[in-house]
């Protein structure tokens, strides 16, 4: 589920580069994922 969402988040991230959709909204949020992501893997290895 973490995983899709990230996938979306990307893909969201891109088209705003392409279509400048969303401003700062889209790369906020995917530094939200990124760091969710990170923090997810992490506490998975214990």
């Amino acid at each position: 589920m973490l995983y899709t969402l990230v996938v979306v988040l990307v893909i969201l991230w891109l088209l705003g580069f392409i279509g400048h959709i969303g401003g700062g909204l889209i790369h906020l949020l995917l530094v939200i994922a990124v760091i969710v992501l990170i923090v997810n893997f992490i506490s998975g290895r214990r």
